[in-house]
C-alpha cells in the first residue's frame, strides 16, 4: 500500500494507541515508547522511537506566494510553498508523536530566492544599524527549528549578511566543512547534540552534523576568497562522525547541502564532489540518516548500504521551497547498556494538503505587505509584450534585453580606457520559462522576474576561437535531432540533464546551431560584423559572476583576464536601465542573432 498522508496518519494513530496501552505513556506522547516486545523477538526490550523532521532549499519562501506573478503560488503539479504551510505539518507531527519526541532540521539555502529575502538583504537590510530581523529567522524561530545546515546561496549576499542572519536565529547554522581560510578551523558550528528524554532511563543523544557545498568556493568566489575554504563532504564527515560517536552520540543524522547523484556541475575545477550525499553514506561508517538538499529533488526514501559496515543509511530529500517535509522515524532498542538504532524509515509529506499556519502569516504580514508594494512599483513602460516561453529554442527579444543591458553597462564602464576599442559580446540564459514583460506599465517584479539569481556582472577577454568553443559547449543543451520530421520542443532541450541556466545565448555575434550534428560540431557560420569570426580576434565578454567563476564548467572564461567587475546584481542593473530609459522598445535591441538548424535548414 503506497504511503500517502491518509494512510500515514492512520498508521500513526494505530501506533499511538499501542503505545498508550503498553508504556502507560500519555496519548500525546504517542511516538515515544514502542510497546515492549511489539513485533520483535525480545519480549521485554526497552524501546524508544522519535522523529526527525526536515526541510531544505526554502529559498526565502514563508508564504504560499509568488512575488513575480503577485499571486498565490501554483505550478503544474499544484504544489504549495512556504514555511507557513510547513509549520502546520510540523505541529501535526508534534501533536501525534509528542513534541519531546521530535526534532526539526533544515539542509540549507534559506536566505536567497524570493523578493522577500532579497528585500531584507538589500533594500531594508538586516545588517543596518537597528535593522529588521530577517523574515526567515523570525519564521524558523517561531516554528522551533533545532538546527540548519548552510547552503551555498547563504553566501550570495556576503558574509556580513550571513553572520547577521546567524545571530538572529535561535538555532545553530551548521557547516563542518566551512573552514576559516587562515586557521582551517570551522567557521561555523560543525554539529549540535540534542538529548531526547525516554521513559526508560538514559536520554538518547542525537548528533546532527551539518555539511555545506564545496562549490561555494567557485560560485561565490568574490564573497569567500581568502576568508573561507570548503573541503569535500566525505573527508569532513569521516573526520567528525567518529568524534561524535566517541562523544556518546547514539544516533548520527547528517544534514547535507549536497545532492545524492555523485556528480558535479563544475567539472574538475575543484577536487571535491558537488552532489556527495550518497558517497558520504557509502563511505563514512556510523551515519544513520542523511537529510539531503541542494538538488531540489523529491526523494521520499533512498537507502544506501555503507561499504565498511554493511549497514543501511537512509537518505531523504524534501524537494524545495517548503513543498515537502521529510520525516525520519528512528526506532531504538536498549541493549548491553546502550541505545542502538534498530531501524530508520523515511517519507515525505506534501505541504499542499494543509492550510497555512496563521501564527506564521500573522507574524510576517507587515513584511509581506511591504515587499508586495515594493515589487509592484512601476519603473517604466514597454512598447510590446515580451516572454521567455520560446526562449530555450529561439532568439527572443526578452533575452536580447538582458544582453543589451549587460553589453551597454560594460561598454560604459570601459569607455576611455585600455579596452574601450574591443567589441563587447554578452551572454544570457533563460532562467525562467514563465518570465514576461507586459505591454504598458513595467514594474520591478516584471524586470526582476527575468533575473531571479543574485548574479553580478563582469567583463572578461576572450578570443574568436574561444567564443566558438564556448558556444559549442553551450549547444550540448540540445538533444541531437535528425533532419526531416517534426520537432517536439518538449523533448528538444536539457540534454544530459543540462539545466536552462547552463545554456547561454551570445549577443554581438551571429551563428547557427545545427542540432542534427553531434555535440562539439554544431556551431555553423559564426560571424562578427558580417564576416567569419577571426579566431585570433579579441573580444570583451559581458558575463555573470557564476559563469565567470566556473559555474556550469564552461571553457576559457574562468581563466580569462578580468577587465572589469561590478558588485551590483544584474537584476538591479536591468531595473535601473528601464527606470532611466522610461520606455522599453524591442526595436532598439532585438535581433535574431542565432537560430537552430538541421543540416542547414532552419528548425523554426
Amino acid at each position: 500500500m503506497p504511503l500517502n498522508r491518509r494512510t500515514f496518519l492512520g498508521r500513526s494513530a494505530a501506533a499511538g494507541a499501542g503505545v498508550a496501552l503498553a508504556g502507560g505513556v500519555v496519548a500525546g506522547e504517542a511516538g515515544a515508547a514502542a510497546p515492549s516486545g511489539h513485533g520483535h523477538g525480545e519480549s521485554h526490550a526497552k524501546r524508544y522511537s522519535f522523529t526527525v523532521m526536515g526541510t531544505t532549499d526554502l529559498h526565502g519562501n514563508v508564504f504560499n506566494w509568488d512575488y513575480f506573478t503577485d499571486k498565490e503560488y501554483d505550478d503544474a503539479a499544484h504544489n504549495d510553498v512556504g514555511l507557513a504551510k510547513i509549520s502546520t505539518l510540523v505541529e501535526k507531527i508534534r501533536e501525534e508523536r509528542g513534541r519531546g519526541n521530535t526534532l526539526l532540521i533544515d539542509a540549507g539555502d534559506t536566505i536567497q530566492g524570493t523578493q522577500l529575502s532579497y528585500y531584507y538583504a538589500k533594500i531594508d537590510p538586516i545588517t543596518a544599524k537597528r535593522g529588521p530581523v530577517h523574515p526567515m529567522a523570525q519564521a524558523m524561530n517561531a516554528i522551533g527549528y533545532d538546527a540548519a545546515a548552510l547552503g551555498n546561496h547563504e553566501f550570495n549576499y556576503g558574509i556580513p549578511v550571513l553572520r547577521k542572519f546567524e545571530e538572529q536565529c535561535d538555532f545553530p547554522l551548521l557547516g563542518a566543512n566551512a573552514l576559516d581560510a587562515k586557521t582551517l578551523k570551522p567557521a561555523f558550528a560543525p554539529y549540535v547534540i540534542k538529548r531526547m528524554r525516554t521513559p526508560h532511563g538514559r536520554d538518547v543523544r542525537v548528533a546532527v552534523l551539518g555539511l555545506t557545498n564545496p562549490g561555494i568556493a567557485i560560485w561565490d568566489k568574490a564573497n569567500v576568497s581568502g576568508k573561507m575554504v570548503f573541503p569535500g563532504l566525505e573527508e569532513q564527515a569521516a573526520h567528525w562522525v567518529p568524534k561524535l560517536r566517541s562523544m556518546g552520540a547514539d544516533v548520527v543524522i547528517v544534514s547535507a547541502h549536497s545532492g545524492s547523484s555523485g556528480t558535479s556541475s563544475y567539472g574538475d575545477q575543484i577536487p571535491y564532489v558537488e552532489n556527495a550525499a550518497g558517497l558520504v553514506a557509502e563511505q563514512v561508517p556510523g551515519i544513520d540518516a542523511i537529510l539531503v538538499g541542494h538538488a531540489h529533488a523529491e526523494i521520499p526514501e533512498y537507502v544506501v548500504v555503507n561499504k565498511e559496515t554493511g549497514k543501511p543509511v537512509v537518505l531523504s530529500e524534501p524537494a524545495k521551497w517548503g513543498q515537502r517535509l521529510t520525516l525520519f522515524d528512528v526506532d531504538l532498542v536498549w541493549s548491553k547498556g546502550r541505545w542502538t538504532v534498530e531501524k530508520v524509515g523515511a517519507q515525505v509529506l506534501n505541504s499542499h494538503t494543509v492550510a497555512e499556519d496563521e501564527k506564521i502569516t500573522r507574524l510576517l504580514r507587515d513584511e509581506h505587505t511591504k515587499v508586495v508594494a515594493y515589487v509592484n512599483q512601476v519603473i517604466g513602460t514597454s512598447v510590446a509584450a515580451m516572454s521567455t516561453v520560446d526562449a530555450p529554442w529561439k532568439d527572443e527579444p526578452i533575452i536580447d534585453l538582458i544582453n543589451h543591458v549587460q553589453a551597454e553597462t560594460v561598454k560604459g564602464a570601459l569607455a576611455g580606457g585600455e579596452f574601450a576599442s574591443l567589441p563587447v559580446l554578452s551572454q544570457a540564459s533563460c532562467f525562467s520559462r514563465t518570465a514576461s514583460i507586459p505591454a504598458g506599465n513595467v514594474t520591478i517584479k516584471d524586470a526582476a522576474g527575468l533575473y531571479p539569481f543574485e548574479n553580478t556582472l563582469e567583463a572578461r577577454i576572450v578570443t574568436g576561437a574561444q567564443v566558438k568553443e564556448y558556444l559549442e559547449f553551450s549547444a550540448r543543451y540540445y538533444v541531437q535531432t535528425a533532419a526531416g520530421g517534426a520537432v517536439d520542443t518538449s523533448k528538444l532541450t536539457n540534454a544530459g540533464g543540462t539545466p536552462d541556466y547552463n545554456y547561454d545565448a551570445l549577443s554581438g555575434v551571429t551563428y547557427d546551431i545545427d542540432i542534427a550534428k553531434p555535440v562539439g560540431s554544431r556551431i555553423v557560420g559564426l560571424s562578427f560584423g558580417g564576416a567569419a569570426i577571426d579566431p585570433a580576434a579579441r573580444f570583451v565578454l559581458a558575463v555573470n559572476n557564476y559563469r565567470a567563476s566556473g559555474g556550469g564548467n564552461f571553457p576559457h572564461v574562468p581563466g580569462a583576464q578580468q577587465v572589469w567587475a561590478n558588485s551590483d546584481e544584474i537584476r538591479n542593473t536591468i531595473i535601473a536601465w528601464v527606470t532611466a530609459k522610461g520606455e522599453v522598445d524591442p526595436a532598439e535591441f532585438a535581433s535574431v542573432g542565432w537560430r537552430l538548424t538541421r543540416d542547414g535548414v532552419p528548425v523554426f
